[in-house]
């Protein structure tokens, strides 16, 4: 596997990591609105993410000796997609509020079903993630710079 396929790899992380960010953040920004355009409260929302092997045209696998181990790296270089954004399907809270403009008859307000820990969680996590894939594409590049050292 060559430097560059790393970085690839890395980069996939990176991107599926801002996606859940992104959703995170969306979800705390929506956490007290009571209506939408689909006229209910806002429905929290979570990544689904999935593993796609890794394939690389320029990929020098097609050049090893088919000795098993080039097989055994293919299978085991992933990397990771977004399948989906899903809508939470939990319940909405209630809470009584007759002077809220969404109060019902019975004075109660539907709020985001957004739990505002889990959210804090998932953007910490994506943030610890996002560090840790730039890491490995600092290492890469770095080995990178070492061989070009060793080869002069």
């Amino acid at each position: 596997m060559n430097l560059l396929n790393a970085i690839k790899i890395s980069s996939t992380g990176l991107s599926a990591e801002r996606v859940r960010l992104n959703v995170a953040s969306m979800n705390l920004a929506n956490a007290h609105v009571t209506r939408t355009l689909d006229g209910g409260p806002y429905k929290a929302r979570s990544v689904i993410f999935s593993s796609v092997p890794f394939t690389n045209p320029e990929s020098e696998l097609g050049e090893l000796e088919n000795d098993g181990f080039a097989k055994q790296l293919a299978r085991a270089l992933q990397t990771v997609k977004v399948s989906k954004i899903v809508e939470d399907s939990g319940p909405f809270k209630e809470i009584h509020d007759p002077s809220h403009p969404d109060a019902d008859e019975q004075g109660m307000v539907l709020l985001p079903n957004v739990n505002v820990m889990e959210q804090m969680v998932d953007i910490m996590t994506a943030a610890r993630a996002f560090e840790a894939n730039i890491t490995a594409i600092d290492t890469a590049k770095s080995m990178a710079m070492k061989a070009i050292e060793i080869a002069r």
